[in-house]
């Protein structure tokens, strides 16, 4: 029986919209950036607010993209953009420090267990970048443990191990996912399996004397840890004085406002935090253990072990102000509260709707992102995401796309500015679509 869920009639591609398409297609190399690969579903947005978004064609998605994570308070949140119109009067880019960097910096030590000093950045790329190349500098080694389907950005070392090209390797094997990588990279970066303590404490303590530093996502992806893992990965770097990264550019102030570390109850000796942090404005945060952050002082230029770390628009006023009232809305009480509380209505009605339809999925996340495979397998590790039908998944972003609800195509982001409404018409259009997946 298929659900009646509410009025959604997909409007006609305007004369507008389908000119910027076909012009994208011809400017640009990467093409035009869609919810799914079917050039049907493309679109090209003309505003966004709160917790929607409409294209150009008058569309109007409820939005759980929102802009691949950094909307955490919704689009276009008032005080934040109070905050930016009263910065931009004073100038969008000094290179010198700014009040609000300041006041920044303050609020994520406050924050962040892990956070003594603080650097700014534009991308959560360069954040991971540089905490790798601390952590060598550090250690005077040169090689870079991560995990296997780990994701820390576009750099050369990140951009290993990511996936396959031809089949699994063994570990600690790594494979560029990208061309022009350097071949040398390769024996450089250590692959391990995520939850799989037992391999990776034996890896780790195999090549202690090689290893510069140990990066992971604490929930990859939107599989979380399962318990004692990062407890033991912390245990393990720690007594061999070997730092541990964490790739917090997802989870940080999306899960809690000190980040996955406050959520999970460890505490790395790096972190890069960016997506939850400026409603959108680009900065990211490397922070951490001030003997490491202080390697970056430009005093120690010509003093040897100096880590070079700047860029021309990393505390650029606009962003700054913009984290800033973001942290402000973040701290009020209740927040994080209401916003685990309808990522675990989704959840959960997710979960329900596709066990009594009789198809294998599994739900995987906490509530502020999560995610759908389709597959029988529990999802822990990154090979076991590979049994999932990619195809399915695809086919039911675009059923929630013809009921007006718009989702990465992976991940479900929930927003403060999601509303109860929303929620109730999410799962109705969940019911709707898992109908037909069904049939």
């Amino acid at each position: 029986m298929v659900r009646k869920v509410r009025p959604f009639s997909r409007k006609a591609r305007s004369r507008e919209e389908a000119e910027l398409l076909k012009k994208a297609r011809r400017l640009l190399p990467a093409g035009v950036r869609s919810p799914t690969p079917s050039p049907d579903y493309a679109m090209v947005v003309r505003e966004a607010k709160g917790s929607r978004i409409r294209d150009l064609s008058g569309n109007e998605y409820i939005d759980y993209l929102m802009g691949s994570g950094p909307l955490l308070l919704g689009h276009a949140h008032p005080e934040v953009m109070a905050a930016v119109r009263d910065a931009l009067e004073r100038g969008s880019s000094y290179l010198m420090l700014n009040e609000t960097a300041v006041r920044l910096a303050e609020k994520i030590v406050e924050a962040v267990p892990c956070a003594e000093k603080v650097c700014f950045n534009s991308t959560g790329s360069e954040s991971t970048l540089f905490a790798m190349r601390l952590a060598r500098a550090y250690r005077k080694r040169d090689k870079i443990l991560k995990f296997e389907g780990g994701f820390h950005g576009m750099n050369d070392y990140a951009l290993m191990g990511n996936q396959w090209t031809q089949g699994p390797l063994p570990f600690p094997a790594a494979v560029p996912n990208s061309a022009g990588i350097p071949k040398s990279i390769e024996s450089e970066v250590l692959v391990a399996p995520f939850n799989d303590i037992e391999t990776t404490a034996e890896l780790i303590v195999k090549n202690a004397e090689d290893l510069a530093g140990v990066i992971v996502e604490p929930m990859q992806r939107t599989i979380p840890p399962i318990p004692g893992f990062l407890q033991e990965l912390r245990r393990v770097t720690a007594e061999r004085d070997i730092p541990l990264i964490f790739d917090e550019v997802v989870t940080g102030f999306r899960l809690a406002l000190g980040g996955a570390q406050e959520y999970y109850g460890v505490v790395p000796d790096l972190c890069a935090l960016c997506k939850g942090i400026a409603s959108g404005h680009p900065i990211s945060v490397l922070c951490g253990r001030e003997d490491l952050m202080q390697l970056t002082d430009p005093t120690r230029v010509g003093m040897g072990k100096h880590v070079a770390q700047t860029g021309t628009f990393s505390n650029n006023p606009l962003s700054t102000a913009a984290a800033l009232a973001t942290i402000g809305v973040l701290e009020r009480e209740g927040t994080y509260a209401r916003l685990h509380a309808m990522g675990r209505r989704l959840m959960e009605g997710l979960r329900k709707l596709l066990s009594d339809a009789g198809i294998p999925a599994r739900v995987s996340g906490e509530p502020p992102a999560f995610q759908v495979w389709f597959t029988e397998r529990e999802i822990h590790d990154f090979r076991s995401t590979l049994s999932a039908d990619h195809g399915k998944s695809l086919r039911f972003s675009e059923l929630l796309l013809d009921r007006g609800i718009l989702k990465a195509h992976e991940k479900f982001f929930v927003s403060l500015a999601h509303s109860d409404e929303d929620i109730e018409l999410t799962l109705e259009a969940f019911a709707a679509a898992i109908d037909e997946l069904a049939a």
